[in-house]
């Protein structure tokens, strides 16, 4: 199959092609600018390889049905284009972009040096996940009726920091991505979203360093199964950051990109 080339940024080592490659999987109605924010969590000796999704960003949306398997199959075979079918890797999965990560480490399991989590999808399906309560504890209505509601309603919806900071970053980071949505290849996507295996019960155990961040407020994946899933990384650290909904990494950046760095501290001992 001919699969649609994918857009990337590229970050950090890749003059020389030696530094550790690191996937940035972005989520659902984003695109690689969504994650772009935590990049300076990495040291210069990784190659972070930022990409779009088909649909997404500038990535064509895939032929036919376009479900999560499809996206799993395209994700996989771009890897192997970009860094070689052989080349070892870590990943960084963002919601969706968490579910795919997982699937690929259980395609790849002697490929992946590492895994990070953030605000991960566990199960595709909304009504059997445990979700947290979207609770803002600082509402700005200055802010949130100032803007027009169009832009504003996934910011107050997906977080619960509603500073104008926090406002700047999804205007430059999330906004962008959601305009180049192809409205067209999500409705075929949430059609078939869906893995077909459960990734834990297909490698059974992952013991490279794990990272797995949750936000207590997320409604939309929250934060129960995520924790469920820690007795197949016996090497993860797993966190709850408070007063953070499903967007964490703009309500909470600077949490965040400490947990990244650290992480990314233990890729490079581990590597």
């Amino acid at each position: 199959m001919t699969w649609p080339k994918a857009n990337m940024v590229i970050q950090g080592n890749d003059a020389h092609k030696d530094g550790i490659p690191v996937i940035f999987v972005h989520g659902l109605g984003v695109d690689h600018r969504s994650l772009m924010l935590l990049d300076g969590a990495f040291p210069d000796t990784t190659r972070r390889i930022y990409l779009d999704l088909p649909g997404f960003g500038r990535t064509p949306a895939l032929d036919g049905e376009g479900g999560l398997p499809e996206m799993a199959d395209w994700l996989q075979s771009t890897i192997d284009d970009v860094i070689g079918p052989r080349t070892a890797f870590a990943m960084v999965g963002n919601s969706m972009g968490g579910a795919l990560a997982r699937e690929i480490l259980a395609r790849e399991p002697r490929r992946v040096l590492g895994l990070a989590l953030i605000a991960p999808v566990v199960d595709p399906r909304h009504a059997h996940r445990r979700v947290g309560e979207h609770v803002v504890a600082d509402p700005n209505p200055k802010l949130t009726h100032a803007l027009p509601q169009e832009q504003v309603f996934d910011f107050v919806t997906m977080g619960v920091n509603q500073s104008f900071e926090a406002w700047r970053r999804y205007q430059r980071f999330i906004l962008p991505g959601e305009r180049l949505c192809d409205r067209g290849a999500c409705e075929r996507l949430g059609n078939r979203y869906f893995l077909n295996d459960v990734p834990e019960q297909v490698f059974g155990t992952f013991t490279g360093p794990t990272l797995i961040v949750t936000g207590h407020e997320d409604q939309i994946v929250g934060y129960e199964d995520q924790r469920a899933l820690l007795p197949h990384y016996p090497n993860a650290r797993f966190v709850v950051l408070e007063n953070a909904g499903h967007n964490l990494h703009i309500d909470c950046p600077e949490e965040t990109g400490r947990l990244l760095r650290e992480w990314a501290g233990g890729l490079m001992a581990a590597a």
